[in-house]
């Protein structure tokens, strides 16, 4: 439980100063064992040069060992020949040259040892073990005619295996550089990848404060970092736009729903009090009739459509016969129109067509079209409906409305489906929330298949509703 708390209460760490340090330390360490590989390869490199320059030193003495009598011979100058071949091939000084006779016996020693010293310095070099202290190379002198002896020339490991210090100040200097040069990257990197998150970051505290009118800088070269800049800034304004509908929504249903509650509160309370009898007040309790029903209509939408979207509204997949389904719909609606509409002109397929869907939802759906066609009849014209059926590639039927009322504003043709819109149009003349189409789509999506504004026509409006067919 402590542990939990001070999980807690530990304060999380800038991208600036955990990408830097971590980072720097991983590349720190990286290059770190890069550079000790590289000096043990290095160092073995030089071991092995330095080992051919020494058998090319031994291969040079035993040639020079060879008197033009073809006899072993130890030349004055060799000691000479030595000291000169060690600052020419920048040899240690800890280098030792010793000629043997045929027999092991010492002739030539350099630095001057015993025979026992010589012994001991050719068995610890000749054992290759690692422990011992100097590495041999030799080689025979041959005159021709038979071996003469044979040269060693020994090193020590540790001088094999030397550096200058030169070199190792040079290399250590470009590790340091190669270091800084990545921290100073990893800085750069970590500061410009933080600037755009810190203003996220920002922007989203602004919104969870409520402030949604939110302005971004999103110039940026990487792809990445634009991107997330201009898609917070839409989520922000997409945001805004919704706060803005909640609250017109909120003031459109209040309003809707408090009409009639008025409405009904006022004309009861007429007839209560006595202000109008008779006639009158049956007409006014038909007025409070008309308005419950309305009251109770908007009631049952709002139910409907919170059902829908929360998935609580079953949907059968019958299999159903377009032309007689479609045909029942018309005539049953028909019943409840008054003579300025005339009977819809239906246009059926040649072939029968099988629908799969839910048959109340699909007359719930085309019935709210017909309806909106009515509400958009042009004062003085006689409406005309026209419906057509047809197959669509993809197993899809596509059932289209098309009317020759006022049609639909260019500017509301984008939002006719969204929840609670209403056109200037319709407030002014008809009362309602404005969910009849919202849930005619979510009837059909839950169906499989769409509602959606057809083609433009020259007068009116056209309603497409998309429904799969039963294979």
């Amino acid at each position: 439980m402590d542990n939990m708390r001070r999980r807690r209460r530990r304060k999380p760490t800038s991208i600036l100063f955990y990408w830097t340090l971590r980072y720097l330390l991983i590349i720190s360490i990286g290059l770190l064992l890069a550079a000790l590989f590289t000096f043990w390869w290095i160092q073995q490199e030089a071991m092995d040069n330095r080992m051919q320059t020494t058998g090319l030193l031994a291969q040079e003495i035993a040639d020079r060992s060879v008197g033009t009598d073809g006899k072993l011979e130890i030349i004055p100058s060799l000691h000479k020949l030595v000291e000169d071949r060690k600052r020419f091939f920048k040899v240690n000084e800890e280098m030792c040259v010793i000629i043997t006779g045929t027999e092991g016996q010492l002739l030539f020693s350099q630095p001057p040892m015993t025979g026992e010293q010589m012994r001991y310095k050719l068995e610890d070099s000749l054992s290759n073990s690692r422990n011992s202290e100097y590495k041999a190379a030799s080689a025979q002198i041959d005159s021709g005619q038979g071996v003469l002896g044979q040269v060693f020339v020994l090193q020590s490991k540790r001088s094999l295996r030397h550096i200058p210090q030169e070199e190792i100040t040079f290399f250590s200097i470009i590790i340091v550089f190669l270091i800084a040069l990545s921290w100073l990257t990893i800085y750069l990197l970590s500061v410009k990848l933080a600037k755009p998150v810190k203003r996220v970051a920002s922007a989203a505290a602004q919104i969870s404060g409520g402030q949604y009118n939110i302005v971004l800088d999103t110039r940026a070269k990487e792809r990445e970092i634009h991107e997330l800049l201009v898609s917070f800034q839409e989520m922000a304004g997409k945001l805004q736009q919704f706060e803005q509908s909640r609250a017109i929504m909120l003031a459109g249903v209040s309003h809707e729903l408090k009409t009639p509650v008025t409405s009904i509160k006022g004309l009861l309370h007429a007839v209560r009090e006595g202000v109008v009898e008779g006639e009158e007040a049956g007409e006014f309790l038909d007025i409070a009739l008309q308005e419950a029903g309305r009251l109770q209509h908007m009631v049952a939408d709002l139910l409907d459509y919170n059902a829908l979207t929360a998935g609580m509204v079953a949907v059968r997949q019958d299999e159903l016969e377009a032309a007689p389904l479609l045909e029942e719909i018309l005539y049953q609606w028909g019943l409840t129109q008054s003579g300025e509409v005339c009977t819809p002109i239906v246009e059926l397929p040649q072939t029968p067509l099988l629908l799969r869907g839910d048959p109340i939802r699909i007359q719930q759906i085309i019935v709210n079209l017909l309806n909106n066609s009515v509400q958009a009849k042009v004062q003085g014209s006689k409406l005309q409906l026209r419906l057509t059926i047809n197959e669509a590639p993809d197993g899809i039927a596509e059932i289209t409305l098309t009317d020759n009322g006022t049609g639909i504003p260019p500017e509301s043709r984008e939002r006719v489906f969204e929840a609670f819109y209403r056109s200037s149009g319709k407030q002014s003349v008809l009362r309602g929330l404005g969910l009849g189409l919202t849930f005619s789509r979510l009837l059909a999506e839950a169906m499989g298949g769409s509602l959606e504004l057809g083609s433009d026509p020259p007068q009116g409006c056209c309603f497409v509703l998309r429904l799969p067919l039963a294979r």
